[in-house]
């Protein structure tokens, strides 16, 4: 029997999609995420996160893993987090991927090699001018968190976050990885452009493009020594 006041079934079927959805977004722009911070960024119940976790991990949607702890662990087991499958990637991507693929495959075959490094790096170097700019209105020590707010606002959904002697800048979504799984240079030419920004040299760790569920960068700790200091110091090794 119909209960007084239930809306139609399309109605709840159409409403628990919507919040499949954000549930579904909110992993996408924060990366693997626990149910206690999906219900507290959504504003709802755990209970309920968990329920749409279920259908969502039913539909191949999202998947459960471990959670990586940096740093010293604490007592008792790691939170499980949920990230989104290569399925549930997909479900964001832009539809452009074979358009552009067949086009970089084509200046391939008939420019070579070199010139699609060259469309790399110039696709690349038209985004850094508003990452730069990002970045020097920043002070040195959150120059990485000023990359990934850039980053982000391109539809990376970047994060930055301590590591041991670094830092590390993770992207949670690339709208450009089916393609770059063909053309790793496209996230050769990335990885570079990081490295101009932020003065020193990063190592890519990860990528969406190779299999991996976050786009993952390390960026060492900088430890600039002031010239009038090195000065000194040489001074009081080799006196005149």
């Amino acid at each position: 029997m119909k209960n007084v006041g239930e809306a139609p079934q399309e109605e709840l079927a159409t409403g628990e999609r919507s919040t499949r959805n954000r549930v579904a977004r909110s992993i996408l722009d924060h990366g693997p995420s626990t149910v206690a911070d999906l219900a507290k960024r959504l504003g709802l119940t755990q209970a309920a996160v968990r329920r749409h976790l279920d259908a969502l991990a039913h539909e191949n949607v999202v998947e459960p893993r471990e959670q990586r702890v940096y740093g010293a662990r604490t007592r008792g087991r790691p939170a499980k987090v949920f990230a989104l499958t290569d399925c549930g990637r997909d479900a964001f991507d832009q539809s452009y991927d074979k358009l552009a693929a067949d086009a970089l495959r084509w200046i391939a075959e008939h420019h070579g090699e070199g010139a699609v490094v060259a469309f790399a790096k110039a696709r690349i170097a038209a985004q850094a001018e508003t990452y730069k700019k990002a970045i020097e209105a920043a002070p040195p020590e959150r120059r990485t968190e000023a990359l990934a707010k850039a980053l982000t606002t391109d539809g990376y959904a970047a994060t930055a976050r301590s590591a041991p002697v670094g830092e590390q800048l993770c992207q949670h979504h690339c709208p450009v990885a089916h393609v770059a799984e063909q053309f790793p240079q496209l996230c050769e030419a990335e990885t570079e452009m990081f490295s101009t920004l932020l003065g020193t040299h990063v190592q890519r760790l990860a990528t969406i493009a190779h299999g991996d569920g976050v786009c993952t960068t390390f960026i060492p700790r900088s430890t600039p020594q002031h010239p009038h200091s090195a000065s000194a110091s040489t001074a009081g090794r080799n006196p005149a």
